[in-house]
């Protein structure tokens, strides 16, 4: 599911997470672009935000990404940001093999559509979307919440 859109490509009933609705929560109340950058416990390992700055790139050169462990909540701060999306199931070219410390698999699929948030609007990325963030030009600074799957 990448949520922004309600466009729904997962299974996951995400409203029975109490961690995902503590997620939501505490991006409707807390103001992101006040935390410094790092790794914020919110609620142990089962939900943080890490706060990045990172550079922008092609579309061509971003690869697609997918979690076990976590789904991602990424909020772009500074700017927009768009993202490559596709189901985990379609996808056909995995690089490597999975991290489970990192809890991340690459693709070199191709990426053919792509979705934009603008500042502050956040987007979810569960277990079975693949997506392939950090598409643009220039530098951002984003939150991306780490919620543990249930």
């Amino acid at each position: 599911m990448y949520g922004k859109a309600n466009t729904n490509l997962t299974m996951l009933d995400l409203t029975k997470n109490p961690w995902y609705r503590k997620a939501l929560s505490f991006i409707a109340t807390e103001d992101l672009s006040a935390l410094p950058t790092g790794k914020h416990i919110l609620d142990g390992e089962n939900l943080y935000v890490n706060i990045v700055d990172a550079t922008l790139k092609e579309a061509s050169a971003a690869k697609f990404e997918t979690h076990d462990a976590y789904i991602d909540i990424q909020v772009p701060l500074s700017g927009c940001e768009s993202y490559g999306v596709k189901p985990r199931s379609a996808c056909e070219k995995p690089v490597g093999t999975y991290d489970p410390v990192k809890d991340i698999q690459f693709y070199a699929d191709e990426i053919v559509q792509i979705v934009s948030c603008v500042p502050g609007e956040p987007i979810t990325f569960t277990p079975d979307v693949a997506h392939a963030p950090t598409i643009g030009s220039g530098t951002l600074r984003k939150a991306i919440f780490k919620v543990k799957v249930v």
